[in-house]
């Protein structure tokens, strides 16, 4: 799956992996259930809802977005540790050429696996990527029911808050 990406971000969001229906659309997040498109508009990131097949809409924002695994998956679940660990070394490295000023990884225990911090929550991490600040994000997945949509777009406008800050980098 191609990533969204350009130089000078704001914010690169990384998914988990793709979902069967994104490798077959080739677009990000295109199952009909996941909610990173209604959460992205309704924290503030983009003036109105994008479909899937406008994500290269999302570098005119500032935003772009990647995955820790490439492999597609019906669920997260079916990935294992090694995989994660493999794509946290990828994705720093691609941190490093592309530099945004914030990489928010969609999914807990993806970055805990990924990056090897245990002790990991949702919002602003204290480590970073040379420059680059990162936020962890919970997974906009129709599966995570932990978070309803209102809440999962209160989380993204945290993460809006603090990327578009003067101070923010």
């Amino acid at each position: 799956m191609p990533d969204v990406v350009a130089e000078g971000l704001h914010v690169l969001f990384c998914g988990i992996n793709p979902g069967l229906m994104s490798a077959a659309t080739g677009h990000h997040f295109a199952r009909p259930g996941n909610r990173f498109w209604p959460a992205l508009h309704a924290s503030g990131f983009t003036p109105r809802q994008l479909r899937p097949d406008e994500e290269s809409e999302l570098p005119s924002y500032g935003l772009g977005i990647t995955n820790v695994v490439e492999r597609a998956t019906a669920r997260a679940d079916e990935l294992d540790d090694e995989e994660y660990r493999l794509g946290g070394e990828a994705l720093r490295a691609k941190v490093g050429r592309l530099r945004p000023a914030w990489l928010a990884v969609l999914g807990i225990g993806a970055y805990r696996t990924a990056f090897d911090d245990r002790a990991a929550r949702v919002g602003p991490q204290e480590s970073m990527l040379g420059p680059t600040r990162i936020w962890v994000l919970p997974s906009p997945s129709g599966l995570n029911a932990h978070w309803t949509p209102k809440s999962l777009a209160a989380e993204f406008a945290r993460l809006r808050e603090a990327a578009w800050r003067p101070d923010a980098g």
